[in-house]
């Protein structure tokens, strides 16, 4: 659309940090890729946590703030259109680019540079983009790259889980934990989930060897013990688990704050028991390897709800609920 001279496109923008109402659909100015970008028309995108988190400036760790303000804008955001998750078709290119060409389909994550809540975004060749796993649908593509990526640097990069090893996932049915369920299992774990009695039929259907229904067992209080624990919303503690953990067994803290850097810090030094926090760094050639998993049939996207752009608020009302299934997917 030209307004103005202007070639514009539909977003989501926010002008403020809060809760989903600062979100809103506006008319921006459309993106031009640089000689190293191409253009992608966004069929569909993904409400994750860390869009909420980023949206309400909650992303931050406890006792981490004053440096993500300067970045991300101290009183108001600095860049107004979130979304870090996309599948679409490349619409330009620069004149630069090589791998890839206008019409192919491709998904990934824009990163810290977000921007995928619109109808177009531009991302660099050599970022976290391939061309789209066979016979995938855009949602179901869009549904991949955050939790699965995520999933990946904890299961494979942090925990290096190994063929026989138990490993017990917390939150198994979000967008984090089915794919850390799906990896795990891959790399050859026995594999327990934990998560609501709506859930557990689905849980078992990703892999998991069994499934406990937090609402009528805790499993602290069982007996039984694990090489690593994965817990990917947070919603436990190194004390309060770590009688479940093996001998040199390891905490993986998918939402880890200042207490878990300092007990991360604290035991690499102290213990046999580890506990391990960290953000997932992005490296190009995990979205090829994440795209290899799906097309050879070792892992599926799984997706719980599905929005239109118009209804991000109620997207994310229903993101900020904490009890998500599976990934919330925004068709554009």
């Amino acid at each position: 659309m030209n307004t103005n001279g202007k070639t514009v496109m539909k977003a989501v923008i926010y002008t403020e940090y809060g809760p989903p109402e600062v979100l809103r659909l506006a008319e921006v100015e459309k993106p031009v890729p640089e000689d190293n970008e191409v253009l992608i028309r966004v069929h569909a995108t993904a409400a994750n946590t860390s869009d909420a988190n980023v949206r309400g400036f909650t992303f931050v760790p406890p006792g981490f703030g004053l440096l993500p303000r300067l970045m991300f804008g101290i009183t108001e955001p600095k860049k107004q259109i979130i979304g870090v998750t996309f599948a679409g078709e490349i619409e330009a290119v620069g004149i630069n680019i090589t791998r890839f060409q206008v019409g192919d389909r491709v998904f990934g994550l824009t990163g810290d540079n977000m921007g995928a809540y619109a109808e177009y975004v531009c991302v660099a060749e050599e970022g976290f983009l391939t061309t789209m796993p066979a016979g995938l649908s855009y949602e179901e593509a869009a549904a991949i790259p955050f939790g699965a990526h995520t999933a990946l640097y904890f299961i494979r990069n942090k925990g290096q889980v190994q063929p026989g090893q138990k490993v017990l996932i917390v939150g198994a049915s979000g967008s984090l934990g089915s794919y850390a369920v799906q990896l795990a299992k891959y790399y050859g774990a026995e594999v327990t989930g934990v998560c609501s009695t709506p859930n557990l039929d689905m849980v078992q259907e990703l892999g998991a060897d069994r499934v406990i229904d937090y609402t009528k067992e805790d499993f602290t209080k069982n007996g039984v013990t694990y090489d690593v624990i994965f817990d990917t919303p947070g919603k436990t503690s190194f004390s309060s688990i770590k009688d479940s953990l093996k001998e040199n067994g390891l905490y993986l803290a998918g939402a880890g704050g200042l207490r878990e850097f300092a007990q991360m810090a604290w035991t690499s030094l102290r213990g046999d028991k580890k506990v391990i926090a960290g953000q997932a760094t992005e490296h190009p050639g995990d979205i090829d390897f994440l795209k290899e998993l799906v097309e050879s049939g070792n892992m599926k996207p799984v997706v719980g709800r599905s929005y239109p752009l118009e209804q991000i608020v109620e997207a994310h009302r229903y993101l900020d609920t904490g009890h998500k299934q599976g990934n919330v997917v925004i068709t554009v």
